[in-house]
């Protein structure tokens, strides 16, 4: 603490990121300040402390700091830093969920419609769609009333069958060239008019519609006219009346009890309510730093509204600075003190306040289960450090053939599903298991100390899933590359035994033991992504196998084939419709895949 304290004398008065450190060079924080000087001193001389805070003071064994030209540019690195160490005492969306829009590919000549939860550029998105409005049946109204395609398919000069949307009248077909660039133009003009909040047009239409198939006595679809109407009636009731009908806004709340805290926020669009939700936070920064770290993370995966309505203490000056500097757009951060914007701030301290109250037991589980399981499974392996960052290995495969491994990695007991990574198996012959973990290994340890390291960085545990033979073939593998810094064990499935390298016999824990309970999810984990990729593999090749023994179906027609279907299993339940509609596959050919699986089956 000394060298700490040496280094506190040091700190600057300018704008930048500081990066806390634990014993073992674990980054633990990672904070934004205005003036550096001051903000780091606060944490080892001021005497109040919430409890988070001092718990993470109290891990703090070295820091250093980083001077940038603006608190804007503090704010954006320090995002990035958290997204790359993913520090114990910041604010991680671990449990964060991205809604789904309604995409407009308006950069195509006949823009297509489509459910997307990624926002690209080049596209217009329209939503997000939640609470309980459904975005697949907006868009099938969409689709109904203005008969726009939804499909992914490219349109040339070359006109292509019309597929079974054209003839349920759900579709203009362009691809078949039955509609003017015009025509088709105006029909996604009027789309898009109805997905900003017109919804007069549609709903006469639909209704329109839902008579004139009762009196064809096609009752089926005039039924599912009536199901989009009672949809659109869902939407309507959603408009809060007091609220403009041009309001894009995002209502945002934090609340906190100085241990955990819980982020609300209320989506408004177009005036109407879209649904709320509720995010866990942990984090040792004040109340307007927490919030400007959550919302610099949530706005990299969400659609950014026209206005952010916060509480009086956000940053909002930094914020919007932030937003038009980042992402070229012009964000109104607004702090209301009365009207129906303070009403709305109130609504959503209540959601999270009644989140955080009925979630405590919950959390305080989680952290059990996570965290506290990696401690405790320190302390009873004797692992030469704390486990940040476990990676799991399995191998797959069947009689030897499309030989896969998978890595799974866990931060603080939690997965980390960006980091997973799958391995094909490239020199070792027929059913060795040990081998192949020896090359995966082998190829995973080459990126330590490499330009790759800080894509793939060093784990503290590695786990094996197997027993003591894999746990030796493997330790081979680290002792040929002079690795003795990352602890190495195994977990053997039928008795759940876990092996180390510092024991000869090996380790039982009781089966409530949440250490190996932490264990055998990650253990789980690594077996299900093996095999997922095993199966996709394995089916693709069987799939391509078995179309090279059916005349007419070549290499082009056998990749559109794959292409549309992906598996076997898929192709073989196709019907020759289906099939027929698959670029290269005419009628004729498609009655002959069909027949063929048929007597094959």
């Amino acid at each position: 603490m000394n060298e700490v304290q040496e280094k506190l004398k040091l700190l600057p008065d300018d704008p930048g990121v500081y990066i806390m450190l634990d014993s073992d060079k674990n980054v633990i924080y990672v904070g934004k300040a205005r003036n550096l000087k001051n903000r780091v001193r606060q944490y080892f001389h001021s005497s109040v402390k919430t409890e988070k805070v001092a718990a993470m003071v109290a891990n703090i064994a070295d820091f250093y700091y980083v001077i940038t030209r603006s608190e804007i540019d503090a704010l954006a690195l320090e995002n990035n830093l958290i997204k790359k160490y993913k520090p114990k005492y910041n604010i991680l969306l671990k449990d964060d969920k991205t809604y789904p829009y309604i995409r407009v590919n308006v950069s195509e000549k006949y823009p297509s419609f489509s459910v997307s939860r990624k926002l690209k550029k080049g596209s217009k998105y329209f939503g997000p769609y939640m609470g309980g409005v459904r975005v697949k049946d907006v868009l099938e109204i969409v689709n109904m009333a203005f008969g726009v395609r939804t499909c992914a398919v490219s349109i040339g000069e070359k006109p292509k069958k019309p597929c079974l949307n054209y003839h349920i009248r759900r579709c203009l077909a362009p691809c078949a060239h039955m509609c003017s660039e015009e025509e088709y133009g105006e029909r996604v003009r009027q789309a898009m008019r109805f997905l900003d909040g017109e919804e007069g047009n549609v709903e006469t239409l639909l209704t329109e519609k839902m008579h004139a198939y009762a009196e064809a006595e096609e009752f089926e679809l005039a039924l599912d006219c009536k199901n989009k109407l009672d949809m659109l009636g869902k939407i309507a009731l959603k408009r809060i009346t007091a609220i403009n009908r041009d309001m894009n806004a995002d209502v945002v709340a934090y609340v906190s009890n100085n241990i955990y805290a819980a982020i609300n926020i209320l989506i408004i669009r177009r005036g109407i309510m879209q649904g709320a939700s509720t995010f866990p936070v942990e984090n040792a920064s004040d109340d307007a730093e927490a919030v400007s770290s959550f919302l610099t993370q949530y706005y990299a995966n969400h659609q950014i509204p026209d206005e952010i309505v916060a509480q009086e203490f956000a940053e909002n000056k930094l914020l919007e600075d932030f937003f038009r500097d980042r992402y070229s757009k012009p964000v109104s951060v607004t702090l209301p003190k009365q009207g129906i914007r303070r009403r709305l701030v109130e609504m959503a301290e209540n959601n999270a306040r009644e989140y955080l109250e009925k979630s405590l037991d919950k959390i305080r589980h989680k952290e059990d289960m996570t965290i506290n399981a990696c401690k405790r499974l320190q302390e009873l392996l004797g692992l030469s450090r704390y486990p940040r960052r476990m990676e799991c290995y399995d191998i797959s495969n069947i009689s030897g053939t499309d030989k896969v491994g998978s890595m799974v990695v866990f931060v603080d007991g939690e997965a980390d599903r960006s980091s997973y990574r799958r391995f094909r198996i490239r020199t070792v012959e027929g059913a060795n298991d040990f081998a192949s973990l020896q090359e995966v290994l082998r190829r995973r340890l080459a990126k330590l100390g490499s330009e790759e390291e800080e894509r793939f960085p060093r784990p503290d545990l590695v786990i094996i899933d197997g027993g003591k033979g894999q746990l030796s073939a493997v330790r081979e593998i680290f002792e040929e590359a002079g690795i003795a810094d990352i602890d190495l064990i195994s977990l053997a499935k039928r008795e759940e035994e876990i092996f180390t390298l510092s024991s000869e016999g090996s380790v039982l824990l009781s089966k409530r033991d949440y250490s190996l309970q932490m264990l055998q999810r990650i253990r789980d984990e690594a077996h299900r992504f093996a095999i997922t990729y095993f199966r996709n593999i394995h089916s693709k090749n069987a799939l391509a196998s078995v179309l090279t023994e059916i005349g007419g179906v070549g290499k082009a027609r056998r990749r559109a084939l794959m292409d549309r279907f992906g598996t076997l299993d898929r192709i073989m339940r196709a019907s020759e419709k289906e099939l027929a509609s698959v670029e290269g596959i005419s009628e004729n050919l498609a009655r002959e895949i069909k027949k063929y699986f048929e007597e094959e089956l």
